[in-house]
């Protein structure tokens, strides 16, 4: 099971851009604070984002419902790797109702395939 529940601020614009095969993705960056810690910076793709993704700005809350992935690529030469989130889906902090309600689905699902385990 890979399920991610992420409630922080972006620290930068989305970026969206089309891809070759047509796609639209939205890219953000989003900060993500530790009590008595550092905050962590987490990288988050949106595949097929609607153009909705990219109205947030710059320390807009947002929570975001998706599952970590590991994607290597060749650059410079070599072969480099980036760990990032991606999104099922994103929810601007300030619609409340609507981020919990993607909360508990997630872990709804989450709990129903933790059950297909036992």
């Amino acid at each position: 099971m890979n399920v991610v529940v992420i409630r922080g601020r972006l620290n930068r614009p989305p970026e969206s851009r089309t891809l070759p095969s047509g796609d639209c993705l939205v890219s953000y960056q989003v900060t993500v604070p530790r009590a008595g810690d550092r905050a962590e910076t987490v990288p988050v793709t949106w595949p097929a984002g609607p153009a909705s993704g990219c109205d947030l700005d710059v320390d807009d809350e947002v929570v975001v419902i998706g599952r970590v992935r590991r994607r290597f690529f060749r650059a410079g030469g070599a072969t480099q790797s980036r760990t990032e989130v991606v999104a099922d889906r994103v929810v601007p902090g300030r619609h409340r109702a609507r981020a919990a309600d993607a909360v508990a689905a997630a872990l709804a699902r989450a709990g129903e395939e933790a059950e297909a385990w036992s």
